[in-house]
């Protein structure tokens, strides 16, 4: 059985793809297969110039992702172990270098592992009965899928450091406090929340999407004349766009546009 599906959205909301956990067995523990079938799918919308937003969500009640399967780590040698904490960081990259923007849809427990993977989508709606955290120092580990870089450029040093040495959970209202939380939604109204924000996206221009979320990522990693040469160069992309001489003309004619990737 598969254990990730993807639902392309249609009508009003087509650009939208929707990634749904569900091993449901495991509490969407992260296992070879997930995390193989996790990386063709984002492979694929990766040269997908119809997706527009991706959201991450879970198809199994009460939780988003345990983290990594602790049970099958156990079976494995300390290469193999080593290994698939490669290939799973791999795979967050990957999910982290998409081009279009992704939302993590969080209703349940994200730990470890399950969080890591939010930290690589851009945004992230957490619902008020969840808990997430970063519990790999009790386990004498350390989060190894991205968690000690993505959350401190997320939420800053002092932070990052004070929730991965206490290893401790947290709630939704403390995850915005932290910011990592984007949006707050009540229980079991979660991904409708996503689906609102995607929204609020998808009628936005796709290719200007792309290069700002280029330009955001890329300029952190440098110093901000840097970043400055970044955000110049992925305007270029933008200047020769149909979308562009769209936004234009809607403006002047008062009506929505149109925006088609072009």
């Amino acid at each position: 059985m598969a254990e990730l599906r993807q639902e392309r959205l249609s009508g009003d909301d087509l650009g939208i793809v929707l990634l749904g956990l569900q091993r449901p067995g495991a509490k969407n523990a992260l296992g070879r297969q997930l995390i193989q079938e996790l990386q063709e799918s984002l492979a694929e919308l990766a040269e997908d110039r119809s997706v527009r937003v991706v959201i991450i969500h879970s198809l199994v009640p009460g939780v988003f992702c345990a983290g990594a399967d602790l049970k099958e780590r156990a079976g494995m040698n300390q290469e193999e172990a080593t290994a698939f904490v490669q290939r799973l960081r791999a795979a967050f990259t990957a999910l982290e270098r998409l081009p279009m923007p992704t939302l993590a849809a969080i209703e349940g427990a994200a730990l470890g592992g399950g969080l890591e993977l939010t930290l690589a989508c851009d945004l992230r709606v957490v619902g008020l009965a969840s808990k997430l955290g970063l519990p790999e120092t009790s386990l004498a580990i350390i989060p190894g899928a991205g968690g000690t870089q993505r959350l401190p450029r997320l939420i800053g040093r002092s932070s990052a450091k004070e929730l991965i040495f206490t290893a401790r959970r947290f709630g939704a209202l403390e995850a915005k406090e932290y910011g990592i939380a984007d949006r707050i939604a009540e229980e079991g109204k979660v991904l409708d929340a996503a689906l609102a924000l995607a929204r609020e996206i998808l009628p936005n221009g796709p290719i200007a999407l792309r290069a700002a979320k280029e330009a955001i990522d890329a300029g952190l990693d440098e110093n901000r004349n840097g970043g400055l040469r970044i955000e110049e160069s992925c305007y270029a992309k933008v200047i020769p766009t149909s979308d562009r001489l769209e936004g234009l003309a809607a403006f002047r004619e008062k009506r929505k546009p149109i925006y088609r990737g072009e």
